[in-house]
């Protein structure tokens, strides 16, 4: 287990003041905001906010969707401390995680882990008390699956990347059935956009960092087989789904012709770049990739809730 650092002024270098209390707390402040990865989390909202309207595109109490956005954020932002409390070890291996709070040693994995079991639990509740029972079993379910299958998988399979979808698909689900209070048949066509959007995405992300995950012991795709080819293949198989299920819902109700138009563009660039990636496999067809799966999801969805608006 990681210790957390020492006193400040045990740290601070020869003929520096030490630092005080008040200075430090800023410092603990940073390092438990970081812990819940609010950038990675802000799309979490977005995708849970995507649900709602697109569930009542009438609107809803101000009420509901404050309640439904902070307890989402809450159980986001827990699972994500949790997350990094179980992979302190494998993170200090990697170049890209060995400054984070745990493996820098700025915090303890008990100070973590408390710090996300307060997150997550006031998350569920919150849902469950203002919003409804539905949208907090779902939020529960995300957080399990998470922290309980997605995180230890990682070390052994390279079926984690497809079970770590499956939370990170659920948000427009929370969305949906906080507006309902239940889950319909539009609310999968959105799981299922999200879900088949990941593969790609963290396809990409897994070969750029491929060295990393390597000297971690995660037998992520690129990792078990070097050449990439079943990487850059199921990109872009994943990718081939995904345009058929992204225009879902004009046939579920959700939207017309104008979204279903500007899925089909996104979707045949989306492919075409996943093509190029398959094809050369390199660090630059992968960021390419990677770049346009970021911009993609906020841009499919913003079109899915306009064209649901003027329906």
């Amino acid at each position: 287990m990681i210790k957390a650092a020492g006193s400040p002024a045990d740290r601070a270098p020869a003929g520096a003041l030490p630092i005080t209390a008040g200075q430090a707390v800023p410092g603990l402040i940073a390092d438990l905001v970081t812990l819940t990865k609010p950038r990675l989390n802000l799309l979490v909202l977005l995708t849970t906010l995507a649900g709602l309207y697109l569930a009542v595109p009438d609107g809803l109490p101000i009420s509901i969707v404050l309640h439904t956005l902070v307890g989402s954020a809450l159980v986001a932002g827990g699972a994500s401390a949790l997350n990094q409390a179980l992979e302190r070890d494998t993170d200090q291996l990697m170049r890209r995680t060995s400054r984070r709070p745990l493996p820098a040693g700025r915090l303890s994995a008990t100070v973590a882990t408390v710090f996300g079991i307060v997150l997550a639990s006031a998350g569920v509740i919150e849902l469950a008390v203002w919003v409804n029972f539905v949208a907090s079993g779902i939020a529960l379910g995300t957080l399990v699956s998470y922290v309980a299958a997605y995180t230890p998988l990682k070390t052994r399979s390279s079926l984690s990347t497809l079970v770590g979808a499956v939370p990170g698909a659920l948000p427009p689900v929370i969305g949906w059935s906080a507006a309902t209070g239940e889950v319909s048949l539009p609310a999968l066509v959105l799981f299922g956009i999200v879900f088949f959007w990941q593969m790609p995405h963290f396809l990409a992300i897994a070969w750029m960092y491929r060295d990393d995950y390597a000297r971690a012991g995660m037998p992520l795709l690129p990792v078990s087989e070097p050449d990439g080819r079943r990487t850059g293949r199921q990109a872009l198989i994943y990718a081939a789904v995904l345009w058929p299920v992204s225009l879902m819902p004009t046939v579920v109700g959700l939207a017309g012709a104008p979204y279903a138009a500007l899925a089909t563009g996104l979707g045949f660039m989306f492919v075409g770049l996943s093509a190029f990636f398959a094809r050369d496999r390199t660090q630059a067809t992968a960021r390419q990739l990677f770049l346009f799966s970021i911009i993609y999801l906020p841009l499919l969805l913003t079109a899915l809730v306009v064209d649901r608006l003027w329906l």
